[in-house]
């Protein structure tokens, strides 16, 4: 849809990037991670507070997963039908709902209730920048700066860094709930922002709203959601008396990619997808680069507490170094706008850090630990910057906010995999041995990473033209 703002240039007026679009759009992507990291330290007050086992609380965390996983790709699609600036003060306004609720709540079903409203609500931000930068690239002649993708990278791995402590910082000043209370504030803001330099739609008319709800493909986005729904319920707590919600997934999946395939306007094109291999090809990449990353973030950080024998302060002080070497790295190779080398890279960092993992024990020394922390800030800094841009460049123009919300999808999708897997190994405690089963999985994956990019040619092509820059 097409966007208009005052004073608004031509492609041949050689205007530059709007970098008053910059805070709305680095506030609204990272109202989603920091409600993802911040939850960490506010599960076991939560629990003691509301007399809820750890079974429970950590529904609290899957609840965002699931809502946002579902939520990307839906609110993608609108942003492409109807542009970023309503769905941004929709959505970012039920960040604000889901704060009060999630303050008040005065038990734990409320409570997964608010974060579920804070999954949904969160699921703007991210696809309406993509989108932004592709409006702003159509409208200027030029590909927009590759510093806004880096900004937006590293955005989201500085909330990884501040976002525990703050919530301990929080919670010390005035309880859990605090957490949620803070997302009240940064709703406003986001809303204002949103208002004051999101450009507005263009008048459509009765007729043009008329054409762009008919495009709304409600059976699909239902069946998309049942499909996937029944496949995180599934990778939640992957068991044998759980197999048949794999058969209802399936299930869902044939009838989602008989309705995409008939649809005259489906809401995911699989005739588009189908030939589009690279874009196929990162989503995959994506899959696998999460399952590692999470697996780390959530296994051996329960090993260094339980297995090696470190407070959780300190456990947390160990993964800093992980986020400072990723935003360095991800500053300094985002002036670059090729992926491939960044991928490769990336895949020979997880695998180097998994095997110093192989080494580890509960009498390792603490330098080891850091060192394997300092590892995999390379691939952590490196993956996500290089699968964002690969989105942007591979993705349909008219489709890259949905695009792009189906990125996160498939990242989250690694996570439930990770923490699976990181179930698994574990068992009742993170002892030593069930980490270095977690790192065989992890090096798994990291292999198969590695071997998708090496094969994959198409990443060559994937950055701007010259004539883009």
């Amino acid at each position: 849809m097409t966007e208009t703002r005052p004073g608004a240039m031509t492609k041949t007026d050689g205007a530059a990037f709007d970098r008053r679009l910059l805070p709305p759009m680095m506030l609204g992507s990272i109202l989603n991670p920091i409600n993802s990291t911040i939850i960490s330290v506010a599960l076991v007050p939560i629990g003691k507070a509301l007399g809820a086992p750890a079974s429970q609380t950590a529904w609290l965390v899957s609840a965002l997963y699931l809502a946002t996983s579902l939520g990307q790709p839906v609110v993608g699609r609108l942003i492409d039908l109807f542009g970023p600036r309503r769905l941004f003060l929709l959505s970012t306004s039920l960040v604000g709902v889901a704060g009060v609720v999630g303050t008040l709540a005065p038990n734990m079903a409320v409570l997964i209730v608010a974060r579920v409203l804070l999954g949904f609500g969160t699921c703007s931000g991210y696809p309406a920048a993509m989108a932004l930068l592709r409006s702003e690239a159509k409208r200027t002649g030029r590909d927009s700066p590759g510093g806004v993708l880096t900004a937006l990278a590293v955005a989201n791995q500085t909330i990884a860094v501040i976002g525990p402590l703050l919530g301990g910082l929080l919670i010390a000043a005035g309880g859990w709930r605090t957490t949620f209370a803070l997302n009240v504030p940064l709703s406003a803001v986001s809303v204002v922002l949103g208002l004051l330099w999101l450009p507005k739609p263009a008048a459509a008319g009765p007729a043009g709203h008329g054409r762009l709800v008919a495009q709304l493909d409600l059976p699909g986005m239902a069946l998309f959601a049942a499909t996937l729904t029944s496949l995180l319920l599934f990778l939640m707590n992957p068991h044998p008396r759980t197999w048949y919600l794999l058969v209802v997934a399936a299930a869902f999946a044939a009838g989602f990619a008989l309705r995409e395939l008939r649809a005259a306007t489906p809401f995911i094109d699989l005739r588009v997808f189908g030939g589009n291999t690279p874009l196929l090809a990162t989503y995959g990449r994506a899959v696998v680069a999460y399952v590692v990353s999470y697996s780390f973030l959530y296994g051996f950080s329960q090993w260094t507490e339980e297995g090696y024998g470190l407070s959780p302060f300190r456990a947390g002080l160990v993964q800093i170094p992980m986020f400072l070497v990723a935003i360095g790295v991800s500053l300094v190779s985002g002036r670059r706008s090729g992926v491939r080398g960044k991928l490769l890279v990336g895949a020979a960092g997880q695998i180097v850090a998994c095997l110093v993992m192989l080494t580890l024990g509960a009498g390792s020394a603490l330098w080891a630990l850091l060192l394997v922390a300092l590892v995999f800030g390379v691939p952590q800094g490196l993956n996500s910057l290089a699968l964002q841009n690969s989105v942007y460049f591979q993705a349909d123009p008219e489709r890259v906010a949905s695009s792009a919300g189906l990125l996160r999808t498939f990242a989250y999708i690694g996570s439930m995999i990770a923490s699976s897997a990181t179930a698994a190994s574990f068992g009742r405690r993170a002892d030593t041995g069930g980490m270095h089963q977690l790192a065989w999985i992890m090096l798994g994956a990291g292999v198969l990473y590695l071997l998708v990019t090496v094969l994959d040619r198409t990443l060559g092509r994937t950055a701007p033209t010259p004539a883009d820059k």
